[in-house]
């Protein structure tokens, strides 16, 4: 009688702790429920300039790494296509929605250690774009497979046009 006793204390303790989560799931999404909306993929698409497969890790509010955002499926890992086209940058994922960064909208872009509560060990383990959507900016990191791309994607997203008219 006491192992069942114990065994479904545990099970209680459980269950609790995955409605907790849950239930603080669900209230980050209505505290987030006035955040703009994000940007519509085009429906055609320029020749991508750069593209890489990896991990779509999340997308927060600029300057704080753990703020993942949560409203609709935003706020879902996985596994993606980051392509870089004239339009702007294109995250198609696996089993979520696809994410679209207007060209116009980016302001940044760097390697990381950490973002949405995704620590990695080295330096530079996330390629993160920091962009600007109706005056609130985001954050969105991507872990790519191949890290070594990571210097290629900071420099082609410095030359847009409005990062380098912001820095002279």
């Amino acid at each position: 009688m006491t192992r069942i006793l114990l065994s479904l204390a545990v099970f209680v303790f459980f269950a609790l702790c995955v409605y907790g989560m849950w239930h603080g799931w669900k209230r980050r999404q209505r505290e987030q429920a006035d955040l703009p909306a994000f940007p519509a993929t085009p429906a055609a698409l320029g020749t991508p300039r750069l593209a890489t497969t990896g991990v779509y890790i999340g997308t927060t509010n600029a300057g704080n790494w753990q703020d993942r955002i949560q409203v609709g499926d935003i706020g879902f890992r996985a596994e993606a296509t980051l392509s870089l086209v004239p339009e702007g940058v294109a995250i198609e994922r696996v089993g979520a929605s696809a994410i679209f960064i207007p060209a116009e909208s980016i302001r940044d872009a760097r390697t990381d250690r950490g973002l949405a509560g995704k620590v990695m060990f080295s330096e530079e383990g996330l390629l993160v774009v920091q962009w600007e959507n109706e005056g609130h900016l985001f954050d969105t990191g991507f872990r790519g497979d191949d890290k070594d791309v990571y210097d290629e994607w900071v420099a082609a997203l410095s030359q847009n046009p409005i990062n380098t008219e912001g820095k002279a």
